[in-house]
C-alpha cells in the first residue's frame, strides 16, 4: 500500500506561484508513474499533469500547459507541481495520484491517491 501526502497549497493572488509537493511512503517510488489531478467545487476531478517513472516524459492538460511544471525526485520519494501565472480558474483541491500501470489522463487508472491540498487563487 502506497500512501501519498500532499503539501504546499494555500491562498495566492492571480499571477502568483505555488509549488505543491507529494511525498510517497514507499521504497519503490521510482516504479510508479505519478500525476496531479484537481477538483473544483461542483465539478468533476480533472487531469492536470503526469510524469513517467524516470521523469523524462511529462504530459499536461491544455489549460495548464506552459504554466505548470511536474517533476519528481525519486531519491526523495517526492513529486512536485510548480504552478506559475495562476488564474482564478485554477482554484481547486489538488490531488496527487500514482499508478503502477500506464500513465493516463483518467483518474480511474490511478490506484493511489493523496488526501488533497487546497489551492485558492484570488482576484
Amino acid at each position: 500500500q502506497v500512501q501519498l501526502v500532499e503539501s504546499g497549497g494555500g491562498l495566492v493572488q492571480v499571477g502568483g506561484s505555488l509549488r505543491l509537493s507529494c511525498a510517497a511512503s514507499t521504497r519503490t517510488f521510482g516504479s510508479y508513474r505519478m500525476a496531479w489531478f484537481r477538483q473544483a467545487p461542483g465539478k468533476e476531478r480533472e487531469f492536470v499533469a503526469s510524469i513517467s517513472r524516470s521523469g523524462t516524459l511529462t504530459n499536461y492538460a491544455d489549460s495548464v500547459n506552459s504554466r505548470f511544471t511536474i517533476s519528481r525526485d525519486n531519491a526523495q520519494n517526492t513529486v512536485y507541481l510548480q504552478m506559475n501565472s495562476l488564474k482564478a480558474e485554477d482554484t481547486a483541491v489538488y490531488y496527487c495520484a500514482g499508478t503502477s500501470q500506464l500513465c493516463t489522463a483518467w483518474a480511474r487508472d490511478y490506484h493511489y491517491w493523496g488526501q488533497g491540498t487546497q489551492v485558492t487563487v484570488s482576484s
